[in-house]
């Protein structure tokens, strides 16, 4: 009879342990992600105990089954597992056909059009790894983005204190640290935000790092200004990011673009180039070279002679818009603002975003018969905006002197000259693009791609990440106390009181 006993116990144990075994096998596949040979074996005996628990209580089992309890118990048991299964099918699926659906309005959770673009790209091998004893769960997230962009990305985390040996081959000194490596090249990101770890991804998979060379000596934007409002530090920031050098020269002391030069940038002069100047600026275009000119309203450059080889040409005075959205917005009728872009790569996937352009003049096609150039208008402003050649304190539209809108104020251009292309874009503004205003709805991706389309970098042309709209809900006390009342007291009450009404009903 002890036997008997012992025998019962040992199997109804058997049974106990094998589903711990087989949930822990489960759990364990869940979070590493990783079968492997432990977890197939856990699994394994898990199932087998489970067996040779129900074998030997087969009689028992089927006694049971008679009752009429039983059958019921037995229906909702097989309801039960046929739920657990369907739900394990689904994870399964959804594990190997991985997609995730972002709802936010500005794609938040998704990893930005730049990025997927550079990743889907790649034609190396790239590895991310950390130097940490414990997991980044925001990384690790933001790692499953990229691997589902590109299977040339693989990420590792790795204690620096259980592999030294390799710590100290990728030169890591702290806990913590972020190295992003493709072939012999190494970068170091300074965070693991997206920005950072793309940026790192650009610098170790391309080969050539190309310069871009802001002109200065006529009081134009310093690339070097971060700390004012007027600068172009931010923007700065962002090509050095994209893997750019960026520096200034100055054609007056040197007497030519330098040869180096991949892109020339003339960013808001406020006062006329030489003629000197203009000359080398020229020679550099009909070279094959690629140029950046943005001019602000008031001011003459001196560059007719270059333009008109383009069949361009800057409007005099300024653009104004009294546009209702620009109103809503605030903003003075001399901003003018665009939603309307030309079919370029520059400003592809801007439409239902704006760029503003504070002070900004039109620019111009002359269809001169000597240029051959092909060029596109690239920023438009609105039908309630006109170009005026004599700006008042208190714009209004004056049909019988003004240019009724809409007014391009950027165009991209290019001219064939022997087996090479040169590349120019012309903006009736360059405040857009200051420090104030770079992160200005798409103010920032219009310079940047613009400079992209110019270094022939187009792979790099996108739409960048994007910051969150603040949606916060004002309440004042007594909104709170009513909130409180109505989720913390009243629907909980009212659920138990539902339930005790039904069971009162069924007794």
């Amino acid at each position: 009879m002890k036997t008997s006993i012992d025998r019962k116990e040992l199997f109804k144990w058997a049974g106990y342990i094998g589903a711990a075994l087989l949930v822990g096998g489960y759990l364990r596949y869940a979070i590493r992600e990783v079968m492997g040979t432990f977890n197939i074996a856990l699994m394994i005996a898990g199932g087998v105990l489970l067996l040779i628990c129900v074998a030997a209580n087969y009689r028992a089992i089927v006694g049971f089954s008679g009752r009429r309890s039983a059958r019921l118990g037995a229906n909702t048991a097989v309801l039960t597992i046929a739920a657990i299964a369907i739900i394990a099918i689904l994870n399964f699926l959804g594990y190997r056909h991985h997609k995730r659906i972002d709802v936010t309005s500005e794609q938040l959770y998704n990893i930005s059009d730049q990025t997927r673009k550079i990743v889907s790209g790649l034609n190396k091998d790239v590895k991310i790894i950390k130097f940490d004893q414990s997991d980044d769960a925001q990384l690790h997230d933001l790692m499953k983005e990229y691997r589902d962009a590109s299977n040339r990305i693989t990420y590792e985390r790795i204690d620096p204190e259980a592999k030294p040996d390799l710590a100290r081959q990728y030169k890591v000194t702290s806990q913590g640290e972020v190295v992003v490596t493709s072939g012999d090249r190494t970068e170091r990101p300074s965070g693991t935000d997206e920005e950072a770890l793309t940026s790192a991804i650009i610098k170790v998979t391309r080969d050539q790092v190309k310069k871009i060379y802001f002109v200065q000596g006529h009081g134009e934007k310093q690339s070097s200004d971060m700390s004012t409002r007027e600068g172009y530090g931010l923007v700065d920031r962002w090509l050095k990011s994209e893997n750019y050098e960026t520096k200034a020269t100055n054609l007056a002391e040197s007497g030519q673009v330098p040869a180096d030069c991949d892109v020339l940038v003339l960013a808001g002069p406020k006062q006329s180039l030489f003629p000197e100047e203009v000359t080398s600026i020229g020679k550099y275009l009909d070279g094959g070279g690629k140029a950046m000119v943005l001019i602000d309203p008031a001011t003459d450059p001196k560059l007719d002679p270059i333009l008109s080889q383009w069949g361009l040409e800057l409007g005099p005075g300024m653009v104004e818009d009294s546009s209702a959205l620009g109103r809503r917005l605030g903003a003075p009728l001399t901003v003018p603002l665009s939603t309307t872009y030309g079919p370029h790569s520059i400003t592809k996937g801007f439409d239902g975003y704006m760029t503003f352009f504070p002070e900004a003049r039109a620019v111009n096609e002359t269809h001169e018969s000597g240029s051959n150039a092909s060029t596109t208008a690239i920023v438009k402003t609105s039908e309630n905006s006109w170009a005026t050649a004599e700006p008042k304190e208190e714009p209004e539209y004056n049909p019988a002197r003004d240019k009724k809108g809409p007014i391009t104020l950027g165009v991209a251009s290019t001219r064939s000259i022997g087996d090479k292309q040169a590349r120019l874009v012309v903006i009736g503004d360059s405040d857009f693009a200051e420090n104030v205003n770079a992160q200005a709805q798409r103010n920032g991706d219009l310079f940047m791609n613009s400079i992209n389309w110019l270094a022939e970098e187009e792979s790099l042309i996108s739409i960048r990440p994007k910051s969150p709209t603040q949606r916060r809900v004002e309440m004042n006390a007594s909104q709170q106390n009513m909130l409180f009342l109505l989720t913390i007291v009243f629907m909980p009450l009212a659920a138990i009181g539902s339930g005790f009404y039904v069971w009162w009903k069924r007794r």
